[in-house]
């Protein structure tokens, strides 16, 4: 029996290899950097950005692994596929950072190292554009209203002589029973007229419906929940 062992390492030189990672690195930081500094809401967690950076230079080990070979490429696909992520992500930008890193490093091990650098940098840029110049910005800022009122009485009528009062437009999300039904919960969505505070309007509506609980969450649009 030959137990001689293949090595194949020598399908690429040290260089390669060296070059390969190192360039995934830098360009893989360069975008968490980026994501890092476009970033609006609340929900900014640095795993994630490190995950980036680790990501880029994973897919490119891979590359330098499959190469040109068919087989380790299927080989490759069935050992993926019985992996899991169980953390869902909060903003589709996100799933488009992912897609970014992995690009860079599919380049990057390929050794397409121009094309990694300059679409990498190129991409950054206009992300950076993007969020400079605030584009595709829709300037409407709407709020959701929650209130409860006791079940058995019909307070429709009262909240939405209130709502128009303090609103310029109001639409009702959901409508539910909770505590077992002696309360009803519903949800609206509204636009607030310029120069009304949250608290006057949850006054009102607290006035309408006995003191039971109304909550006016503002901002929700920007907001991660």
């Amino acid at each position: 029996m030959n137990f001689d062992l293949q090595e194949l390492s020598g399908t690429f030189s040290v260089t390669d290899i060296v070059v390969a990672m190192a360039l995934s690195f830098i360009l893989s930081t360069v975008i968490g950097y980026v994501y890092r500094a476009t970033h609006r809401n609340v929900s900014y967690s640095q795993s994630y950005v490190q995950t980036l950076v680790i990501v880029g230079m994973i897919v490119a080990l891979i590359m330098l692994v499959v190469g040109s070979n068919l087989a380790r490429a299927f080989s490759l696909v069935g050992a993926l596929s019985v992996v899991r992520f169980r953390n869902a992500i909060k903003e589709t930008r996100d799933v488009g950072f992912i897609f970014l890193t992995m690009g860079i490093g599919m380049a990057c091990g390929a050794r397409f190292y121009t094309l990694a650098a300059v679409a990498g940098l190129a991409i950054c840029l206009i992300i950076i554009v993007m969020h400079r110049f605030n584009w595709f910005h829709l300037d409407v800022q709407r709020q959701v209203v929650k209130v409860q009122m006791p079940t058995g009485e019909d307070h429709t009528a009262a909240i939405r002589d209130v709502l128009i009062r303090y609103t310029t437009e109001f639409e009702l999300v959901s409508t539910e029973t909770i505590r077992g039904g002696a309360l009803t919960e519903v949800f609206y969505t509204v636009r607030m007229r310029k120069g009304t505070e949250p608290g006057e309007l949850v006054n009102a509506l607290q006035e309408q419906t006995y003191g039971q609980r109304v909550t006016v969450l503002t901002g929700y649009d920007q907001t991660d929940l």
